[in-house]
């Protein structure tokens, strides 16, 4: 062992480093391949973000030329290239489309046909549907009866309501009429028989004091005897009394509240009333069923957040507009009353007249852009056979708003200006030196 470790050591350091290499015969054949597999990626890559981009760039132009955007070099500019090589740069810059005539179209737009007035027909009621008289596509005329609901409940409150009412209206004729003949007359008799019995009591009570003062009964009789002449005396007083109320009639106020009280049930009558007509359902405008939202058998409620809350969506669609968003870019073209000509994307042939109706005053900041309506003329024989909500239409605004022209001096102002002219002339006169006499 110790001789192989000194023959190890007597070895030139070249052979020692000859033996650290790799044998031929192990090399892989294929690393040299990576290299340029890498490359060859990196160049496809460079060539398709070249490529998108120029892409964006030629999309870009092709924005600037539809907006007139585009510049144009002109000759003599101090910002023309000199070279060869600028004038085909600025060659790719498109010149700036000529100014429009005013009564050729200056802007064209996209659009989406909607009514002018929707309707969303609900129940003012809740409850179940058992009649519906209507389908989509379906002309309504105005007044015509659309659905029906249950009427059970709604009918029991309206003949409660109506029993109530006649409580109160004899409750009012009581009190208007008063007491009757006979009631007072048997007052009369009951005040008659009370007073008999004061005179009978107060002579047993003046027996009764002599009998006292003698000292032939007790106190307690003699006490007995004023208190019951006493007790009878205020019974007569308010007999009296009453009889005076009888002969006099209700009070004001107790006729007062039983008005209020037949008031009051009046109009629970006509509340259960109106809710039992309501369960009828009749179209509010004449028009076109666009949505059916209820079935036979739904329960509706104009108050539920989920679930049925309207019969159907309807609308007159003689009646139409086109929603546009018109870029900030491009409002400044567009001007209440401005005449428009309208084409259906699904009906490119037929052409209708239309005119700017209105500008709505808030923008809509994510589209940078202002809502704009276009009223349509639709023919009387046309309503809803071409157009109809939701379809796209293309809308082209003629003409440009004409800019108001300067203010002319009037004839009133002319005599002050001439007045103001004189001044200045005779203050000029008067500033000049006058000429020297040469005698």
């Amino acid at each position: 062992m110790s001789s192989e470790v000194a023959s190890e050591l007597r070895r030139p350091l070249s052979e020692k480093v000859q033996s650290l290499r790799m044998p031929v015969g192990n090399r892989k054949s294929g690393g040299s391949v990576v290299p340029w597999v890498l490359c060859l990626f990196l160049v496809c890559a460079t060539a398709v973000l070249g490529y998108r981009e120029y892409q964006r760039y030629l999309v870009h132009l092709e924005e600037l030329d539809a907006v007139g955007m585009n510049t144009v070099v002109l000759k003599g500019d101090p910002t023309q290239p000199k070279n060869a090589a600028a004038a085909e740069d600025s060659a790719l810059v498109a010149p700036a489309a000529p100014e429009a005539d005013p009564d050729g179209v200056a802007l064209q737009a996209k659009g989406y046909i909607i009514p002018t007035h929707q309707i969303l027909v609900s129940p003012k009621v809740s409850g179940m549907v058992l009649e519906l008289n209507f389908e989509e596509g379906m002309l309504i005329q105005k007044g015509q009866i659309l659905a029906k609901l249950e009427t059970t409940e709604y009918q029991a409150d309206f003949q409660s309501a109506k029993a109530l009412v006649a409580v109160a209206q004899q409750t009012v004729n009581e009190r208007e009429a008063g007491n009757r003949p006979e009631e007072i007359s048997a007052a009369e008799a009951e005040l008659g028989e009370a007073e008999a019995q004061a005179v009978q009591l107060k002579s047993q009570r003046d027996r009764t004091r002599l009998l006292f003062k003698g000292n032939n009964i007790s106190k307690d009789e003699n006490e007995q005897a004023e208190a019951a002449y006493f007790a009878m005396e205020r019974r007569v007083a308010r007999l009296k009394n009453q009889l005076v109320l009888m002969e006099k009639g209700e009070r004001i106020e107790r006729k007062s509240l039983a008005v209020a009280q037949l008031d009051k049930a009046r109009a629970d009558l006509d509340k259960a009333k109106w809710r039992l007509d309501n369960c009828t359902i009749i179209a509010p405008i004449t028009g076109t069923i666009l949505k059916k939202n209820a079935e036979e058998g739904n329960i509706v409620n104009p108050v539920a957040f989920n679930g049925s809350f309207s019969l159907c969506d309807m609308a007159d669609l003689s009646d139409l507009e086109v929603e546009l968003n018109i870029q900030e870019r491009d409002i400044a073209q567009v001007f209440k009353g401005q005449r428009c000509e309208i084409r259906a994307e699904a009906f490119p042939a037929r052409k209708y007249v239309g005119i700017v109706s209105r500008l709505m005053p808030i923008a809509d900041r994510s589209k940078a852009a202002i809502p704009v309506r276009v009223k349509l003329q639709v023919p009387a024989d046309e309503d809803g056979t071409y157009l109809k909500p939701e379809m796209g239409a293309i809308v082209s605004f003629f003409g440009k708003q004409k800019k108001p022209s300067p203010e002319k001096p009037t004839a009133d102002k002319a005599p002050a200006n001439k007045a103001a002219s004189d001044e200045k002339t005779i203050e000029k006169a008067a500033a000049t030196p006058p000429p020297v006499d040469g005698n």
